[in-house]
């Protein structure tokens, strides 16, 4: 009887075990679809902009002649780095080393919330609007759009860090900051492309 038993809990064990690896499974490809939608929507707004400067004679608005990359450069620099930061949290998280992950998570989030804040005071100097040409509503767009996705990465993190506090709440797996962190960076890069876009190709 206990033989039969302990075979019983050991099959539930490992029928269990089977279902969460699927669970983590279709999780991994729902998320993978999700940026890939992603991916869709900024390349079709890349491409608009790409074909709005190269055919439109008078692509900036009036009194316009370009755009100050010195502060963009820097939150540039502070977003990109920030991806280095996060990668460094799931590392102190695989190594079950809660300390260091809510640490660099947090160092992330400043550092995300720094390039929200260094964006909103260059819209506050910017002398140009949303219904200022072609050049005006894109670019509030593109950049808008993205601050949105900076936002949402945030608020991940957030939650991420507060389920760190629930004991052994990582201890089945690390899916919820894998797929974080996979945001952020796909975040980054966004950026890096815009900011070539926008503040490079002038």
């Amino acid at each position: 009887m206990t033989t039969e038993s302990s075979i019983a809990q050991s099959t539930e064990a490992q029928i269990r075990e089977e279902q969460a690896h699927e669970a983590a499974e279709n999780s991994k490809f729902g998320f993978i679809v999700f940026l890939l939608s992603e991916t869709v929507i900024f390349l079709s707004f890349f491409a608009g902009y790409i074909i709005y400067k190269t055919t439109l004679p008078d692509w900036y608005p009036p009194g316009v002649t370009g755009l100050d990359t010195k502060d963009p450069q820097f939150n540039t620099i502070i977003l990109v780095s920030s991806s280095f930061v996060i990668y460094v949290a799931e590392r102190y998280l695989h190594d079950k080393k809660l300390w260091g992950f809510r640490f660099f998570l947090l160092a992330t989030m400043a550092m995300g919330g720094y390039f929200l804040y260094g964006q909103a005071v260059e819209w506050s100097n910017l002398s140009f609007g949303f219904t200022s040409g072609i050049f005006g509503g894109l670019f509030y767009l593109l950049t808008g759009f993205h601050g949105l996705h900076v936002f949402t990465g945030i608020l991940l993190q957030t939650i991420m860090l507060g389920r760190s506090f629930i004991p052994s709440n990582y201890d089945s797996g690390y899916f919820g900051v894998e797929a974080t962190s996979l945001f952020w960076h796909f975040v980054d890069v966004i950026w890096i492309i815009l900011y070539v876009l926008i503040y490079v190709w002038q």
